[in-house]
């Protein structure tokens, strides 16, 4: 409820009707089905409107939704290789990464090291870096090679 006695009082048409009392105001508002609500208490005197209190709060939900479903959620896309990938694999695999980054998502890169290439880690550290210099103007590192167990993992996203 309000607590000021007068108030800057707008119509439903958005036309000023002037500084009133509250009391006034809240009959006016409620003689022609409105409610009497406060748009800026910070003025001086507070301005107050007549709404439609269910019709603005349906309105505003419209808003939220139509700004929800235009809005692009950011996935994380995982691109799996091994240290000894042969070069057209590797090939296939860099046009995935390059794709998933242009459509604007995250990529992380696993490498999944089997038997005794986890004795050569420096091979997985190696092809990172080659994907690193490969999509170095699309896309930066999020998430620096590091690894987890028996893979080793990158993050990438976009510029």
């Amino acid at each position: 409820m309000i607590q000021v006695d007068k108030v800057r009082v707008i119509d439903e048409n958005g036309e000023n009707l002037g500084v009133m009392y509250t009391r006034e105001a809240i009959e006016q508002a409620n003689e022609i089905g409105l409610n009497l609500v406060e748009v800026s208490p910070n003025a001086d005197p507070p301005v107050c409107k007549f709404l439609d209190v269910g019709k603005y709060r349906y309105e505003a939900q419209k808003k939220a939704n139509a700004a929800r479903k235009t809005q692009k959620t950011q996935e994380i896309k995982e691109i799996k290789m091994r240290p000894n990938i042969d070069s057209h694999d590797y090939d296939v695999k860099m046009r995935s990464v390059n794709r998933f980054i242009e459509e604007g998502d995250k990529v992380k890169i696993t490498l999944r090291f089997r038997g005794r290439e986890l004795s050569h880690q420096e091979l997985g550290m190696n092809l990172l870096k080659k994907v690193q210099e490969d999509v170095a103007e699309v896309a930066k590192i999020e998430a620096y090679p590091r690894m987890e167990g028996r893979q080793m993992l990158m993050v990438l996203s976009p510029k």
